[in-house]
């Protein structure tokens, strides 16, 4: 067995500690994207926003350390996180979160958010209008006082695992999967992307009804939204054409649309993206 196999093990250790929350297996862990925002602040580290300490994350880790004087051991320590200056300052919950704040439980609280649903633009470690926003949503929708304050049980709702879509769903599209649902650089993907020539027809995933169709703004281009029961609603971003309109009742597998690459796409694909009660959801959580 080689030598940095306890080297990582301890690692993953400290920062799970660090975060003083349950390490979900498929979002990650907040302290470790945490430490990812304050290593990538520093120019070390260029990789996703992910939440998992691979070897990018060690690699950045020790050059900080060398850089700081400290032992370069990868091993995320009191004096490395002292040495971070504010992005490692705060582990969560040791305060109450507002606007304008910034540090390392920012930064775990953004990523907490996204994989709950609510993204704010860039998990950066700092507390602007977009988290804000982001945090007054998830609260609505987690049935908390609407405050845009992080306390202990706003943070004990986003400890608990991410919700998943509550109905089954078809394949919109029989295509590859061009990107996943999930970080981003030091964004977050609130859909999946699947890859296909333009003109392949998109169709429904559930019986609903057509919530909006046509072009939206904010990058979407052509839209096709479409209201499902139970609170969930799925979109088809980025068509070529639509071939429904609002208020239209649709069965699972008719046709809504074309791909295409409208909007902000730099080339044909669908952006399907599912929501439940206004919170992005995986879609393959409820996909065969």
């Amino acid at each position: 067995m080689r030598a940095c196999r306890p080297r990582s093990a301890a690692f993953l250790l400290v920062l799970a500690a660090l975060v003083l929350a349950p390490a979900a297996t498929a979002s990650g862990n907040a302290g470790v994207a945490a430490l990812q925002v304050a290593l990538r602040a520093r120019g070390l580290y260029s990789s996703t926003i992910d939440g998992f300490a691979g070897p990018a994350t060690t690699a950045a880790v020790q050059r900080f350390q060398h850089r700081a004087g400290l032992p370069a051991t990868g091993i995320v320590d009191s004096r490395t996180r002292r040495a971070l200056g504010r992005y490692g300052r705060h582990l969560l919950g040791s305060r109450p979160l507002t606007r304008g704040a910034a540090g390392w439980d920012v930064a775990a609280l953004q990523f907490m958010l996204a994989w709950h649903g609510f993204p704010s633009a860039t998990i950066d470690g700092g507390l602007g209008v977009h988290t804000e926003k982001a945090l007054r949503r998830f609260q609505r929708w987690a049935g908390l006082p609407v405050d845009g304050v992080a306390g202990q049980t706003t943070i004990a709702a986003l400890r608990k695992p991410p919700a998943t879509c509550s109905i089954p769903l078809a394949w919109p599209l029989q295509a590859a999967l061009g990107g996943p649902f999930g970080p981003r650089g030091n964004r977050f993907h609130a859909g999946i992307d699947l890859v296909a020539p333009t003109g392949a027809s998109v169709q429904a995933a559930a019986p609903g009804r057509v919530a909006f169709a046509g072009f939206a703004r904010g990058g979407w281009g052509k839209l096709v939204v479409v209201v499902h029961r139970d609170g969930v609603r799925t979109l088809y971003a980025h068509l070529s054409a639509i071939d429904v309109h609002r208020g239209a009742a649709v069965e699972t597998g008719e046709r809504v649309g074309l791909v295409g690459a409208t909007g902000d796409a730099s080339g044909p694909h669908l952006h399907f993206e599912v929501r439940l009660r206004g919170a992005a959801v995986d879609p393959r959580s409820a996909l065969p």
